[in-house]
C-alpha cells in the first residue's frame, strides 16, 4: 500500500461520512469532508507521478473513488432538494454511458486507450464546483439562495451532456476503426 493508494481509499471512506453529514443537515462538516476528499484526489495523482508510485490498484481505485464521490454527492444533494433531480440523473447517466462504452469495447476485444478529453476535465471542474458551492451556500447562509446556484446547475448540465456526446463520438470512432476479430 503506497501513499497515493491510501489517499484513494481515504476518499472512498469519506463518502459515507459525507452522506451522514448531509442527512444530519450539517452542511459545514459536509463541505469540510467534501473539500478534504477533493484535496486527496488532487494529491493522489500528483504524488503517484512525483513518487513514481503509479500502480494497477491505483489505476482502478482513483476513478472508483472519484465516481463514488460524485455520484453520491449528486444523489444526496438531489434527494434533499439541494440540486435539481434532473442534474443528478444527467451526471449519473453520463458516467453510466461511459462505463457501458468501456464494457462494450472490452467485451468486443477492441483495443482502446482511455484519455480524458478537455471537455471531460471541464465537466469534472463544474461538477465538483457545483457540489462545493451548493454546500458552501447552505453552510454559510443556511438557505438555498437560488438564482446563481440554478445557473451553475444548468451550466454543469450543459458541460456534462457535451462531454458525454464527445465520449460517445470517440467510442463510435474506435468501433468504426477496429478490425473485426476472428473467433
Amino acid at each position: 500500500m503506497n501513499i497515493p493508494n491510501f489517499l484513494s481509499l481515504l476518499r472512498i471512506i469519506l463518502v459515507p461520512v459525507f452522506v451522514i453529514f448531509i442527512i444530519q443537515e450539517d452542511y459545514f462538516c459536509a463541505l469540510v469532508v467534501f473539500t478534504t476528499a477533493g484535496i486527496t484526489d488532487a494529491l493522489d495523482g500528483m504524488l503517484a507521478r512525483w513518487l513514481k508510485a503509479q500502480t494497477t490498484l491505483g489505476a482502478y481505485l482513483d476513478p472508483i473513488a472519484d465516481k463514488l464521490l460524485m455520484v453520491t454527492g449528486f444523489v444526496s444533494l438531489a434527494v434533499f432538494g439541494l440540486v435539481p433531480g434532473w442534474l443528478a440523473v444527467i451526471v449519473i447517466s453520463r458516467d453510466f454511458i461511459i462505463l457501458l462504452g468501456i464494457a462494450i469495447l472490452t467485451l468486443m476485444s477492441v483495443p482502446y486507450e482511455i484519455k480524458p478529453a478537455m471537455i471531460g476535465k471541464l465537466t469534472t471542474v463544474f461538477q465538483i464546483g457545483t457540489i462545493f458551492f451548493v454546500l458552501l451556500d447552505k453552510a454559510v447562509t443556511h438557505n438555498f439562495s437560488g438564482f446563481w446556484i440554478v445557473g451553475l446547475c444548468w451550466i454543469t448540465a450543459f458541460v456534462t451532456i457535451a462531454s458525454g456526446v464527445v465520449y460517445i463520438i470517440r467510442g463510435i470512432g474506435i468501433l468504426n476503426h477496429s478490425t473485426p476479430q476472428k473467433v
